[in-house]
């Protein structure tokens, strides 16, 4: 089963603009997912300054996909 860190983010110029980011991590177990993200959330973190991450989970890549 693919694993994916799955982030809410928001706009710091419009928190009211929000959506979900989904970065795959291939060959990671869930729980490896729960014990990195803090690492991969940082990194992003200072990749996007623009964004602020409101919420994030571990789960399939789909499922941060509206459908």
């Amino acid at each position: 089963m693919d694993v994916a860190l799955i982030l809410t983010i928001c706009a710091l110029a419009n928190p009211a603009e929000c959506r979900q980011e989904v970065i795959p991590l291939e060959g990671v177990k869930i729980t490896r997912c729960m014990l990195d993200a803090q690492a991969v959330i940082e990194q992003w973190s200072a990749a996007h300054p623009k964004w602020k991450i409101t919420a994030w989970k571990c789960g399939a890549p789909d499922a941060g996909k509206e459908i």
